[in-house]
């Protein structure tokens, strides 16, 4: 949040407030609702995820339980949502399981945000390395998911170690074995349809913040920044892609000709209204699942 307020300080403050009173409450409502809907769908994906697993779960608790998740979003490659298999265990769910979701939500996540850029390629064709080295990686691990033998030559070396880190990667590897079964063919195509919507719902809502504001900017390059901002991130491996994703925003912003305090503005709403409103609903879902606990706790 300090860095938020840094760059609202290096736009200048009263211009950035004013692009914020541009916005109003109702660009606010309507920004929230499409991240509600970014997050409902995922908690979908989660579900077929989970069911593709051999573990469906009733969507009341699974919900609590994903939402807590978003808590821990601000963390390198968001590996802190890893921490809803700590609260998916306490419910029979294997932690393995649960990893092999979270790896499978990942690469599904990544493979919408480098089509969503693929929207705006032709507007900003200098950011095709980014986009190819991001596609590279996915391939590179969808790969390995969907290869047994690969997977099988991987496990067989980890299993000859006895190294910390080896047994580390062994355990990561059997989680790949069990994403393998949420991206076989049918579940894969559904998938990449509901990622692809709920991360073009944010993006529709950042061109929307845009609008308001008065850019002159096309709805294709909207979702182009706002994807390739996605990725940075991602790629950057910092928590949250705190950072990265908000100067490759505002960069790409001010070279379509925004100003410098309107970019900053759009920015930090964005980042305001889907990365923190996130965490503030994973703190709270957190906060609600530990007293659930304490309660049957209490109860037994």
């Amino acid at each position: 949040m300090t860095g938020y307020l840094a760059f609202s300080l290096w736009g200048g403050w009263h211009d950035v407030v004013a692009a914020f009173s541009a916005i109003g409450l109702q660009g606010t409502l309507l920004a929230l609702g499409m991240s509600l809907l970014n997050y409902g769908l995922r908690f979908v994906r989660w579900q077929l995820y989970l069911a593709r697993l051999g573990h469906r779960l009733h969507w009341r608790p699974s919900l609590r339980i994903y939402l807590s998740g978003f808590a821990l979003t601000t963390t390198p490659g968001k590996a802190g949502e890893a921490f809803r298999g700590v609260l998916l265990s306490k419910r029979g769910v294997p932690f393995s399981i649960s990893f092999a979701a979270f790896i499978s939500e990942r690469m599904s996540d990544l493979v919408a945000v480098i089509l969503l850029t693929l929207l705006g390629m032709a507007e900003f064709p200098e950011a095709r390395s980014a986009v190819l080295l991001g596609t590279a990686g996915i391939l590179t691990v969808l790969f390995l998911i969907s290869s047994e033998t690969a997977l099988n030559k991987l496990l067989a070396w980890s299993n000859k170690s006895r190294r910390k880190l080896v047994t580390i990667a062994s355990h990561i590897i059997h989680a790949l074995h069990g994403a393998r079964r949420c991206q076989r063919a049918d579940l894969l195509f559904i998938s990449t349809i509901i990622s692809v919507i709920a991360w073009g719902a944010e993006a529709v809502a950042f061109y929307w913040v845009l609008d308001w504001l008065g850019a002159d900017i096309s709805v294709s390059f909207a979702i182009f920044v706002y994807a390739l901002s996605m990725l940075v991130g991602a790629l950057s491996f910092l928590p949250g892609g705190l950072g990265s994703a908000e100067a490759v925003m505002i960069s790409l912003l001010v070279l379509k000709g925004m100003s410098t305090p309107d970019a900053i503005a759009a920015t930090v709403f964005i980042r305001l209204a889907t990365l923190w409103f996130a965490v503030l609903i994973g703190l709270v879902a957190l906060i609600k699942s530990r007293h659930g606990e304490s309660l049957g706790n209490r109860t037994t």
